[in-house]
């Protein structure tokens, strides 16, 4: 049976809403009243372990009805779903824990609906990589959220390798069977003094939160069987870059310092090699001393 998805313009007015609904990724306590609202006000719940979610539901006293919705039925599914949306049905999408399409399916679904005029609507709460971010103590201005690393290692090597030189804090989900392979590796490429944190079980009994250097994880994790199962995510340190090491400092400086005074060639050579400007004042007072 095939289904046809009607134009944005003809539904524009009676369609449905996309909820995307956080859930807990370990104490139950942490999902919100209003996730609780809108997952028995939807018409339907799309789950991607309709047997996982059951038991959260159940705790709740939900009653909603669900359907699977995961990696290995997206395609078929969305169309379906997308059809009772634009016949002006809400549906709740959930993952099996955390904040749905962070590394779960969905996103092909959210695409749809934008682009048929759908209203998609955030219900926010539990996130275990922004979780584990706000305890990792390392830098939290600028981060990215790398995902899985691929399970074979030479894949694995070669991603890893892609990201050595990313100054920003960067966020891992690791699969428990994989984790100290992929410390190790980690340790390989982006040195054993890196910083991370290690967190695991995030919000549940055996909760586990660790800043040390890669080769201390390394150690701690090959030495105890109970920080290779569960839940882990990993925040790696950004790389730090010594700026006063550009090539052509030196050369920038001496040729500015040759035409301009000290604290002009300065500023200059700051502007295009990123170098403080008081570390280039020093250097370039150094270089007109030379000279006179």
């Amino acid at each position: 049976m095939s289904i046809e998805i009607s134009s944005k313009k003809e539904f524009a007015e009676k369609a449905g809403t996309l909820y995307m609904v956080a859930t807990p990724i370990g104490n139950l306590g942490d999902i919100s009243p209003r996730a609780v609202e809108t997952l028995k006000s939807a018409d339907l719940i799309a789950a991607e372990d309709t047997r996982h979610s059951q038991r959260l539901l159940s705790h709740l006293g939900i009653s909603t009805h669900m359907q699977a919705y995961h990696e290995h039925n997206e395609e078929y599914q969305t169309g379906r779903l997308l059809a009772r949306l634009q016949q002006g049905e809400s549906i709740a999408l959930i993952s099996d824990a955390g904040t749905p399409l962070v590394s779960d399916p969905g996103y092909r679904l959210v695409e749809q609906a934008h682009q048929h005029g759908i209203r998609v609507v955030p219900i926010p709460g539990a996130c275990a990589a922004i979780a584990a971010m706000s305890v990792a103590g390392l830098a939290s201005d600028r981060f990215s959220f790398e995902g899985f690393p691929p399970s074979k290692q030479a894949a694995r090597l070669s991603y890893l390798q892609e990201l050595k030189d990313e100054s920003r804090t960067m966020v891992f989900y690791i699969s428990c069977h994989r984790v100290l392979a992929t410390l190790m590796d980690m340790k390989t490429v982006f040195g054993e003094q890196r910083l991370a944190t290690f967190a695991r079980e995030i919000t549940k009994t055996y909760e586990t939160i660790r800043k040390a250097t890669l080769a201390e994880l390394c150690t701690w994790v090959d030495g105890d069987a109970m920080q290779r199962k569960g839940e882990i995510v990993l925040v790696l340190a950004g790389s730090v870059r010594d700026k006063s090491a550009h090539p052509l400092r030196d050369e920038i400086l001496a040729a500015l310092v040759d035409e301009l005074p000290v604290k002009q060639a300065a500023k200059i050579t700051s502007r295009i090699t990123g170098i403080n400007k008081n570390e280039l004042y020093e250097a370039a007072l150094k270089l007109k001393n030379k000279d006179e």
